[in-house]
């Protein structure tokens, strides 16, 4: 890979992974409801799994969407589906009282599962094995992961501090609500280039 396409590539996992889609507005939510230290396994999940992803598209992955084409209809409305379910999580969510365990953020697996049902972790994944890699070899492959991976990790990192900071303001149960039901509208109107591409 040459300088100026490890530079492009830089440049598009900054701009795709700092940039608001369903897992940033969900760490930020995430960072506000359990604080930073709380959501840590939500953010390596995010980072790892979609690593693994670019590296599973990479491998092959592509070539079943092209021989079975009904599958990428049915991995959208799973997809649609899924992130209306996660909206409806986050808008209800009840504030945490001191010492209340009831609330909990996204495990690591959970989240790291959540990249396959997330449409722009797929776009991302998409566009950067097929834009980033004119030689499709694995050690390619391990390059966009790898470059997604340290970039990736920062990123969503600092939505989860935002949303930590922002909870100073929460505090207040209307305020926390109001917050809440913004990041699922957020997070539904995040779905419109899916439904209407």
């Amino acid at each position: 890979m040459t300088y100026d396409l490890l530079t492009a590539l830089a440049a598009f996992a900054f701009v795709s992974s700092i940039t608001p889609g369903p897992n940033n507005l969900m760490l930020m939510a995430s960072g506000a409801n359990f604080g930073f230290r709380r959501t840590i396994p939500h953010m390596l999940g995010v980072g790892l799994g979609f690593v693994f992803m670019v590296l599973l598209v990479g491998a092959g992955l592509v070539q079943v969407f092209d021989a079975f084409p009904v599958s990428h209809s049915v991995l959208k409305v799973a997809s649609v589906a899924y992130l209306l379910y996660l909206a409806w999580k986050i808008a209800t969510a009840a504030p945490l009282k001191d010492g209340d365990a009831k609330g909990v953020p996204m495990t690591f697996l959970q989240a790291a599962a959540f990249q396959w049902v997330n449409p722009k972790a797929w776009t991302m994944a998409l566009t950067a094995v097929t834009v980033y890699t004119p030689e499709t070899t694995l050690w390619a492959i391990a390059v966009v992961a790898i470059v997604f991976g340290a970039i990736n990790l920062p990123s969503v990192s600092s939505w989860t501090l935002l949303g930590q900071q922002m909870a100073r303001v929460l505090t207040n149960p209307t305020r926390l609500s109001v917050f809440n039901w913004s990041m699922a509208a957020l997070l539904v109107a995040s779905l419109y280039p899916v439904i209407f591409p």
